[in-house]
This record gives C-alpha cells, sequence and structure tokens, in this order.
C-alpha cells in the first residue's frame, strides 16, 4: 500500500542546513493500522507532511498504491490528497458554518461529486461511528470527541487508499481518545481502511498492529503488537520512549 524508501529531507534556516529526516524506510500494508510515535524534534510530523506532499523532499521514493508521488505535478498531487488521502488533524479543521453531515461531504462536494449516494454514504459514516444524532448540529454545538469522529468519518467519504491522521488524540480526554482511536479499528474492520498515525499517546498506539519509533530522523524500532493484549504492548511502548529519552539526556550531558 505505501512503501517509503530512503527518504531524505532538511530545511535551510539562514545559513543552516537542518536534516530532519536520515534515509527513512518503511511500509504499510493494506488494511494496516500503523503508529509513528519518538522523541520531540525526531521527525514525525516532517514525516507525515513529506507523504501528504506538502513540500518537497531532497530524494528518495513514496509509493502510494501504484503512485509514485514524489514524480507527480501540483494538478495531480491535489487529485491524490482529495480522492487517495483522507487526513485526521489535532484541531480537527471542520468549517464551523456547515453542519456535521455536510463536514463530512465536503470532500466530494470539493470534487464536485454532488449526488444521493454521496449524501447516503455520508449517513452510513454517521451510523458506523455513533454520530448520526448530532448530523445536524454544528461543529460549535458538539463535543471534541464528536468533532473527531466527524473528522473521521470525513477521512473516509471518499474511500480513500489510506488515512494519515495526526496527533487525532491530542486534544481529547481519555474517554474521547478511546471512542476516535475505536473509530479507526472500526473503519479497518467494515471499510478495510488503512491507517499511518502519528501520535505522542501511547494508550492510542497500543491498539495499532505496528508502531515505527523515530529518532534523530532514523527508523529506531519497529515494534510489532501480535498476540499481545493492548496493556502489555501500552507497557512495551512506554519503556522504549522512556529509553530513548533517558539515553537522549545523557548524550546532551
Amino acid at each position: 500500500m505505501l512503501n517509503i524508501e530512503n527518504l531524505y529531507k532538511s530545511f535551510q534556516v539562514g545559513n543552516k542546513n537542518y536534516e530532519v529526516l536520515k534515509g527513512i524506510s518503511l511500509n504499510v500494508k493494506k488494511e494496516e493500522f500503523v503508529g509513528v510515535m519518538g522523541p520531540s524534534g525526531s521527525g514525525k510530523t516532517t514525516l507525515l507532511n513529506a507523504i501528504s506532499c506538502y513540500f518537497p523532499i531532497d530524494s528518495g521514493k513514496i509509493q502510494l498504491g501504484d503512485i509514485n508521488l514524489v514524480d507527480l505535478d501540483e494538478k495531480r498531487l491535489s487529485f491524490v490528497r482529495n480522492q487517495k488521502l483522507g487526513f485526521v488533524f489535532q484541531d480537527y479543521m471542520l468549517l464551523d458554518g456547515l453542519s456535521i453531515l455536510d463536514n463530512i461531504m465536503l470532500p466530494r462536494i470539493i470534487a464536485g461529486k454532488v449526488n444521493k449516494q454521496m449524501e447516503n454514504s455520508a449517513n452510513q459514516l454517521c451510523e458506523m461511528f455513533g454520530i448520526s444524532h448530532i448530523k445536524n448540529k454544528y461543529p460549535a454545538e458538539v463535543s471534541g470527541g464528536e468533532k473527531q469522529r466527524t473528522a473521521v468519518a470525513r477521512a473516509l467519504i471518499n474511500n480513500p487508499l489510506m488515512i494519515l491522521a495526526d496527533e487525532p488524540t491530542g486534544n481529547l480526554d481519555s474517554k474521547s481518545s478511546k471512542a476516535v482511536i475505536e473509530s479507526f479499528i472500526q473503519a479497518k474492520k467494515t471499510v478495510e481502511a488503512t491507517i499511518l498515525m502519528v501520535t505522542h499517546d501511547s494508550f492510542a498506539a497500543s491498539y495499532c498492529d505496528r508502531v515505527i519509533i523515530l529518532r534523530d530522523g532514523q527508523v529506531e524500532f519497529v515494534l510489532n503488537k501480535k498476540d499481545k493484549n493492548r496493556s502489555d504492548f501500552q507497557k512495551e511502548l512506554l519503556n522504549t520512549i522512556q529509553t530513548l529519552g533517558e539515553e537522549n539526556e545523557n548524550e546532551e550531558l
């Protein structure tokens, strides 16, 4: 589904060049729920932005299905972002002037695919994520968890190849966080969604099939959940992140 090889990205600030991604290679299989974690500054958000093609990379390969994202022009990239990728952000990115249902349908409205089937699909997603009772309300009238489940539904309205989620539980309490992560699990089971989620939240990451740990712009570990229960996998994630943090502190001394 997603294949990344030898991805490099640096930023020029004044006369200095800062390497952020240093030869990252990874893959995400169809219907897989993969998390990305790592200390602050490890390159998590830059990686997600590179996959989204919001800036050019220095070198490497980003293959989504049969599409080589690196070679696309801006027109084709816009099509891929709207039709092939679904996005879920920490701050929801809902339009206040649109109802919950209209926010879910927005990608299809932008694409000019306004029809009865679109509305039926949006209603089905509302039912799937337990937000049918708020579909005619506006974002200001619903909770943070409901806003984020709306964002997940919107990300799925075009049946994308992959959902990219950037800290989707960052602004939520524990109950709402669980509801949002369960909506990802539901999407994976029901519509065969493939999800790549950047997070600092070990609780959210413990629901993933695999978690990729970044450090200093490189893949440091890949932890597989396999047959572990969620609690044991969370402990493994916490121990790994804590160890990396201690190593970083020692290197700075």
